[in-house]
Formats: C-alpha cells, structure tokens, sequence
C-alpha cells in the first residue's frame, strides 16, 4: 500500500468527526455537551462509551477503548493506520493522490496485485468445486460434513476442494486470461524441469490462509488419501505476497472478537480454529503447524496482551512447543495455557462441547505458564536432583526474558512458591541470565557490523575475537552506570517504580493536555515573562537531570518534544492566519449589521466598541484551543501505537461535572490553574524520587556489616546522604503546602 502523503493525512484527520464516524457503529443519545451509547468494544447493558465533539475523541471509561477518529476506526475494525485513513477518505470522498513509482515499484506492485487477482480467482474456483461439482460434493463436501463443519463455517472460512485432475485449475485460469507465470510465483501451479505445468493442490480440500485485512495470499490443501508416501498437508510457498511467519491462520475471522474479548486463544491447525469458531468461540487463530514466530507474536500484539495456548495432551508435542511460550512472554504478553482432557485436540473438545462448556472449561482449567511449565517438567524427576535443578533453571530462563520488572517480579515469587527456592536465589540467577542475553545480544551486533563491513572473504576468527573484546567493553559499561545509578541511590524495587510512574504520568498528563499552552513565569530579575508549560516541564527535568523510568512515557515525552520544536511554529502561524480571517469576516458581518439596526452615530459607535472586544475576545480563545489542542489531537491520532495507547489512557477526562453543579456554581478549569499545577506535578515527582532514594539508603544501612573496619565510615557517610535527602524533602513539603492542591 502506497504511502499516503502528510498534506493528505492531516486533511483527513481535520475532516473526520467523531459524532459522524462513531455514528456508522453505535446509537449515540445527547448527554450535555457531548454523546453516550453502548460500548462497541465490550458487551454491556449500561451505556459507558462517552463521545465528545469538541475535543474530537471517544473513550469507553469501563474498558478503555476509544480515542480519535482514526484510532476508533483502527481499534474497531482493527485496521492498520494507512487502513484506517483510507476508510476515512473513502467516507469523506477526500482524494488520495497516488506518489510517482519507479519502474521497479510499479512493476512490483503490479506483480503483487496479479498475484492477489489469481488467488482470488483460485479460491472461487476451489469453492465452485467443493459445492457445485459432483466430485466435489462426493469427496470434499461429505469430508468436511464427516468432520462436523458447517456450510456457514465453510462459506465463512471459504473452504474448497481441487479436483483429482493434473491441471483442472490452471487450464481454467488460462481460459480466464491469467498469466502462467502468476499462477506459478503464487504457487498454485507447478512448473517440472520439462516445462510442463500442474495442479500444486490436486485431490485435496482447501484452506485459503487470508491476511488481517482479508487478502487471500495462500492456500493450505489436505489429502484425503490413506496412502503414506503422500504428503498428509501441501501448503503454498513463500512468494512475493506470502511470508509465513508473518500470517496467523483464521486471523481476519477473528480479530473483533480478540479485540472485544481482549483474549487471544491459539491452537495449531485449521480444523481446530474452525471448529472453535463454529462452537462460538471465536477469538482463535492458529500458526497452522508452524513454529511460533516473532512476526506471528506481534500481530498477536496488535489486538491484545493476553494470549492463551491452548495444548492437547501429547506430552512430547507440548515439550516441543515449550520454546513459543518463552517467545511470546518476551514480547510482553501475558500468557495462560490450557491443556485438553486425554484424546482431544480442539477441533474434537469443541465438537463435542457446547460453547458455554467451552468457555467454562477454558475459564477453570487456564493456568499461568509458570505453573504448568514446571509440572510438565518435572514429571519424572522426584529423585534426580540435578534434573531438577535444570527444570528450575529453565523455568528462570523463562522469567528473564519478561520485559516488565513488575510482572517478572510476580513471576519470581510464584516460581519461589511453587519450586521451594528461596526469592533472594531466584533473583540473583534471572539477574545473570538478563547480563549472559544481553551480552550475546552485543557480539551479534559486533560480529553483523563486522560482516557487514569487511569482504566476505575476511570474515575469519579475528571478526569473533573482536566481538569477544568489545562485548566485554560493554559489559563493563553496563557495570560502571549501573553502580552510578547506587551510589546516587537510584536503585529501586519493582513496587517504588510503580509508584514513581503514577508521579510521571500525572505529568505527562500535563504535558498532553496543555504542553504548547502559555505558563506565566518569573524571571530571576522579577521581570514576567510566558513560555510553553512543555519548556517548563522539559527546563525542570533537565535541572535536576530527570528522565521517565517508564520507557513508554519516555518515548511520547520525545515525540512531544520533537512536534514543539519542529512543526508548532508552522502551525501556529497557519491558526493565527486563520484566526484573523474569521475576526475580519466577524468585523465586517458585525458592521453591517449594526449600520443596518442602530438609528444614530453614538449607538452605532458602542455597538462596534462591544462588537469588537467580542471578535478579538473569540480571536484570543481560537488562538488558545488551538494551542490547548495541538499536541493532544497530534497524539491521538499518531501512526505510532504507542504514542496513541498512552494518549488514549491519559488525555481523555474520566469524570464530567453534573448539569446541576455547573449551572449553580462557577467552575475554575483546570487549564485556569495551570501556575499551580504543573509546579506541584513537577515537585511530587522530584520528591517521590528522594524518597525512593531515602528508602534504598536506609536498605544500604541496614545491610552493613557490624563487624567490619569500615563500619563507622560506611555508616556515616550514608547517614549524612539520609540527612541532606530528609532536608531537601522538606523543602518540597514547604513548598507543596503552599500550593494549592490539585485533584487526583
């Protein structure tokens, strides 16, 4: 897909309304200033999915789901961005120019759009066969039939059949006017070393494998023959528009129901996830008999962040299978696995059961994969102490690739439970399995910058040696910030970095909502002055060389920056350009009017007077939404799925004020006290920094060792480190009392 150029991409987020484009899916009832209905996201009876016209976004405030325009369009329909701006081009009739290609890209784009055209054609034709033909219906039709599967989950997954006959489909192709040379590069047909031409899938039913977006792209055929020298399952090869390891069998059926779920259950075949699917268990995919990838994991990662995966009770199979969980649990996800009763697979559980069985054995039998990993393990080592030292080390190898702390911490203590191994222990070895991965991360990055910059034939054991040293150098680096970050007291517990975070997105928070608004300031002179709050919030953390310990944050943080250094100015100029335009139509409107209303001069003079201070009072407030809304909009409409996540958790208000209460009483606005605020924000961080830092000293304290010689000077040096963090806190209490106390 061609990209989609900036100019066009912002007249498509500007044009797109939210009342309109959430009106296509959910039945929206006035309420106050903005809209309610159900939550297309979640089923639920009470409406909580709340619409607000003048901010342009939605938010669901019982699951979370929402956002701009485009990120509701993403969510619910679970397109990429360029999808998502197109479905908002095509409903707002906004043309999308295409880019110029070079002779290479449009002849790669036309191959991938030939090749698309011929698998289309080939599923037809393998449906056609299934249900019109009467081999079809004979062979394939009383298969599937044999095996439960019904014609709604046959049309649904587009299953077919290829006739017997050596070159049914590519004769029929040929008449149809497509190119051989496409029928071969997609696989459908085969080309033998005396150039003749076959059938790849003749005599076996078909799966077409589909993309998220529903683009046929491969095809998976099964035999029906008992014959063993015959290839149970032929499945198409890599080409131009097929990369297995980046395709989830049953993905495009199931994507709103991962999504509505926030569950993903994986299995391994076909008729597995199209008889879950058919017993009404819909959130299923499979990596149809394929390893798990990275590529598969992301596009997990895309719709959820819990998968649950599903084993039969193969113990061998499962052993085998073990490694993809480690995969996906290094991806951040948060991973359950089921195991099936003896002799079923999913395809044979779902058949058999009705979907509420389904459901309730799935929620009563899903464990964490720590549990179920060191079970399966362990089977047979009761009196092998050393097989049950490597069940223990390959549990931890496990924990360690987990990226959050927190979660990994979980992890610790509940493997300490289950294995009888002390936490202390369990920490000290993840904490080397972290350094050992970290390190060989590093020589593979030396040893590909060194192949990738010496001649194939330098490329000896002198390459290794010097990934070897400069591993080691990194190493070392590591080593030496890392002590820093001690003896500044910057190491915390996961629990204190949980508690730091909520300070940090409280400031984000901020930043979002009003970064390119004015902050009135007072310059050492005493002299007034204005600046953005983003340059308040960014000059504080560089005083006291702060940064965001969540890597999320940190990230929205620069893209923040980056939007206020880069495009503001520009844009702002655009706003004011505009601004003066509707404050000039608003003089001339009002002056005609007024020379049409008002009998004399001196009435005509005071209504222009009164008329004017409105124009410039309506200028000023365009002027400020503008800047209130800039970064938020930009944020919320990012490509980048982080940068819309943390936006969509941060910038919508959770509580709206009662029509009662806001007619009867005058409301400050938060954006009002913005002076109180933003330094209170800043200050509460700084100081649940000191604290976390007080905490790890009196740790330190309490660690020291009575009976050393050192002993008194340890003690007192980190007493006078205590003292001066208690004197500081101090100062931030004074400081923090004498603001007045914003709302959490």
């Amino acid at each position: 897909m061609k990209k989609i150029d900036h100019e066009t991409v912002q007249r498509i987020l500007d044009t797109a309304q939210i009342v309109d484009v959430v009106s296509d899916f959910v039945t929206l009832k006035r309420r106050g200033s903005g809209y309610i209905g159900l939550c297309p996201f979640h089923n639920e009876r009470t409406p909580s999915f709340s619409v607000s016209p003048a901010k342009g976004i939605c938010k669901c405030f019982s699951c979370g789901k929402g956002g701009s325009p485009v990120n509701f369009i993403m969510e619910l329909e679970q397109l990429s961005f360029g999808e998502a701006l197109r479905y908002l081009a095509n409903k707002y009739n906004i043309e999308i120019p295409e880019t110029e290609l070079t002779e290479e890209e449009q002849q790669a784009e036309n191959d991938r759009g030939a090749m698309f055209a011929v698998n289309e054609f080939a599923a037809k034709h393998f449906a056609h066969n299934l249900l019109d033909t009467d081999d079809g219906r004979a062979i394939g039709l009383s298969y599937f039939k044999q095996r439960g599967i019904s014609e709604r989950m046959i049309k649904r997954f587009g299953l077919g059949y290829a006739l017997e006959n050596r070159n049914d489909l590519y004769m029929t192709a040929l008449r149809r006017g497509f190119n051989e040379r496409y029928l071969v590069d997609t696989g459908l047909c085969i080309r033998n070393e005396r150039g003749d031409v076959y059938d790849r899938f003749k005599g076996r039913v078909i799966y077409p494998v589909q993309t998220v977006s529903g683009k046929i792209v491969a095809f998976g055929g099964r035999t029906l023959r008992s014959d063993k020298n015959v290839a149970k399952y032929v499945n198409s090869p890599e080409s131009l528009i097929y990369k297995k390891n980046l395709q989830l069998y049953g993905l495009y059926q199931a994507k709103q129901a991962i999504a509505k779920h926030n569950k993903c259950i994986l299995v391994e075949g076909y008729m597995d996830v199209i008889s879950m699917h058919q017993s009404g268990i819909e959130n299923v995919v499979a990596s149809s008999g394929t390893s798990l990838t990275e590529g598969q994991i992301r596009l997990i990662h895309r719709f959820t962040d819990n998968v649950t995966v599903v084993y039969d009770s193969d113990p061998a199979g499962i052993k085998a299978s073990l490694r993809g969980i480690d995969m996906l649990l290094a991806e951040g996800l948060d991973i359950k696995v089921l195991l099936l009763p003896d002799g079923d697979d999913p395809d044979s559980f779902a058949q058999s059961h009705s979907a509420d069985e389904v459901e309730t054995y799935i929620a009563e039998n899903e464990t964490d994969f720590i549990t179920f990993k060191t079970k399966i393990l362990l089977e047979g080592t009761d009196n092998d102490p050393m097989a049950r030292a490597r069940v223990i080390n390959d549990v931890v190898t496990s924990i360690s690739v987990i990226p959050d702390s927190v979660a990994r911490d979980a992890y610790i203590r509940e493997c300490g439970r289950i294995l009888g191994v002390g936490e202390n222990v369990l920490n000290l070895q993840v904490a080397k399995f972290i350094a050992k991965r970290l390190e060989n991360e590093a020589k593979e990055r030396i040893k590909a910058k060194n192949r990738a910059e010496l001649p194939a034939f330098r490329q000896d054991e002198s390459s290794d040696d010097a990934a070897e040293s400069t591993a080691s150098e990194i190493s070392s680096d590591v080593v030496g910030i890392a002590q820093q970050s001690l003896e500044k007291g910057g190491a915390v517990s996961a629990l204190q970095l949980k508690k730091l975070r909520s300070f940090e997105r409280q400031v984000m928070r901020y930043l979002m909502k009003y970064g390119m608004m004015d902050f009135d300031a007072v310059d050492a002179e005493g002299s007034e002055f204005t600046i953005p709050v983003i340059e308040v919030i960014s000059n504080e953390l560089a005083v006291d060389d702060i940064d965001f310990s969540d890597a999320d944050l940190r990230h929205v943080y620069e893209v923040c920056v980056a939007l206020s250094q880069n495009t503001f100015a520009q844009d702002l100029d655009v706003a004011t350009a505009e601004a003066e335009s509707v404050y000039q139509d608003a003089l001339r409107a009002g002056r005609e009017q007024i020379s049409h209303e008002a009998a004399d001069m001196a009435t005509i003079q005071a209504n222009e007077l009164v008329m004017q201070e409105k124009a410039e009072h309506e200028k000023d407030d365009y002027i400020r939404d503008f800047k209130r809304q800039y970064l938020q909009k930009r944020l919320l409409s990012s490509e980048d799925d982080v940068v819309r996540r943390i936006s969509n958790e941060l910038v919508p208000d959770k509580y709206v004020l009662s029509k009662v209460h806001t007619k009867y009483a005058t409301i400050e606005r938060e954006e009002d006290r913005l002076g109180d605020i933003i330094p209170r924000a800043i200050a509460e961080w700084k100081d649940a920094i000191l604290g976390c830092r007080l905490d790890e000293l009196k740790a330190r304290i309490g660690g020291l060792d009575t009976t050393s010689d050192g002993y008194d000077s340890q003690l007192s040096a980190l007493l006078q480190q205590a003292s001066e963090i208690i004197g500081l806190r101090k100062q931030f209490a004074v400081f923090m009392g004498e603001r007045v106390i914003s709302p959490r």
